[in-house]
């Protein structure tokens, strides 16, 4: 991983979109901070689309695109995006499986919600679930002590067992049944709204990212980018970023926002 001042200003200038994760990428300790959404409106303003990718829920989802300056996002682990067309004034919600499929699916889940719980003493049903259509999330350290690493690692196997897949991020372990990830969806969305093939187009996308859910997104994109808390996970990660931030979190979802912004400026970055 190099540092995010080595994007040289050629690969910078040619960016047009910014996939980032929200938790512990755009966020920090729970919370958008005003500079981070400044970042967010900076980049939009400069012609950069920007669209969250996130194991946060499709209700949390229609939110983040009807107000914040995204061109749309991607929920619950690439179940779903979202994008509203504020001309029409009408949201676009697309889905990776058809309602019928999700409502089987949730089924399923909440029977294997029962057994985590029962299985791995400490972790909970993420209090955001309400709001999901599509996964299953059991909170490891968002409002519970945070959990061992092996406890973590039970409720992934548990998650296995019952044939769904399960990917690990900052604060939860998030669980479907379904073939789909966060570069899947990410690839329909891109198509459908930024008219952009992420494999042809590949050099004009960065992605933001801070843990092991996001290693698909780090291992396709050239130019990924990981806030410094993703050292942490280094020798979990599948695939690691080709870029590292010196700040973690928010403060680092800045870090690569400025790095874009400053070839549109006419200004250098700082080493």
């Amino acid at each position: 991983m190099r540092p995010i001042c080595e994007m040289s200003d050629e690969v910078a200038r040619q960016v047009r979109v910014v996939f980032a994760d929200i938790d512990d990428t755009i966020t920090e300790e729970g919370r958008l901070p005003a500079h981070s959404y400044a970042a967010l409106e900076a980049l939009d303003n400069a012609g950069i689309a920007v669209a969250p990718v996130t194991g946060r829920p499709a209700g949390w989802c229609d939110m983040i695109a009807r107000f914040w300056p995204v061109a749309g996002v991607v929920g619950e682990n690439g179940a779903l995006y979202f994008a509203y067309d504020r001309g029409e004034r009408r949201m676009h919600r697309v889905f990776a499986a058809s309602e019928e499929q999700r409502a089987a699916n949730r089924v399923r889940l909440r029977s294997l919600a029962d057994r985590i719980l029962a299985d791995v003493p400490g972790c909970a049903v993420a209090a955001d679930q309400l709001y999901r259509e599509a996964d299953l999330a059991i909170d490891i350290c968002e409002d519970v002590t945070p959990l061992r690493e092996a406890d973590v690692s039970r409720i992934a196997t548990l998650f296995a067992e019952a044939g769904a897949t399960a990917k690990v991020s900052s604060i939860h372990v998030n669980g479907w049944f379904g073939d789909y990830d966060k570069l899947t969806m990410c690839r329909q969305f891109a198509n459908d709204i930024l008219h952009l093939d992420i494999a042809r187009d590949n050099a004009k996308i960065v992605f933001v990212g801070d843990s092991p859910n996001d290693a698909p997104m780090f291992g396709f994109f050239a130019n990924s980018c990981g806030v410094a808390n993703v050292r942490q996970f280094i020798g979990a990660l599948p695939a690691e970023p080709a870029y590292v931030t010196k700040a973690t979190s928010a403060g680092g979802f800045i870090e690569v926002a400025e790095r874009l912004l400053a070839v549109r400026q006419d200004r250098h970055c700082a080493p």
